[in-house]
């Protein structure tokens, strides 16, 4: 009988941890991690494994500015890509709905719609992002990164910076 009480008594704070822990990394925060090329040299800035492949880094997503959408401009977050519903990336915000964004390497100017975001990767180059499709719905936005936790030697906050000279809130 007692090894049954016990398998019961395990089993019940075993499913209330995992019921805790879902909700949390649901409503507050949870560890990603990051893999590609696009955001280099803010995340994952070139390290290889022996393999030969990059080493990702893990971070912390922050998602408090999920609700009424508190972001701002040089935040990195997380989103749905906008065509592939089970892809997601990490890009930097680079400008909010209202703002005007002159587009990289073009002599075109965009209005960012309410509702949207302008995105960036931090590495033009290797970065799928706002210049190939466009200004992203803020519904597809699953938090901001805040943190790298991980390898040890990285472990700090994220810098918010953006290209001010591209935006304006006219």
């Amino acid at each position: 009988m007692g090894a049954w009480d016990f398998l019961w008594m395990l089993s019940k704070k075993s499913l209330s941890g995992a019921l805790i822990g879902l909700t949390i990394s649901d409503r507050y925060a949870s560890i990603v991690a990051v893999q590609g090329r696009s955001m280099q040299p803010t995340l994952n800035p070139g390290s290889k494994n022996r393999f030969g492949s990059l080493k990702g880094d893990f971070v912390l997503l922050e998602k408090f500015c999920l609700q009424n959408y508190k972001f701002s401009h040089g935040d990195v977050i997380v989103f749905r890509s906008p065509y592939e519903r089970n892809e997601w990336h990490v890009k930097r915000l680079i400008a909010l709905p209202g703002d005007w964004i002159s587009v990289p390497g073009t002599y075109e100017i965009v209005k960012i719609p309410e509702g949207h975001c302008w995105v960036e990767g931090d590495n033009a180059v290797s970065s799928l992002d706002s210049r190939s499709f466009g200004p992203v719905p803020l519904g597809l936005v699953q938090g901001r990164v805040t943190h790298v936790i991980w390898p040890p030697e990285r472990v700090g906050a994220i810098e918010k910076r953006y290209p001010k000279e591209r935006v304006s809130s006219y």
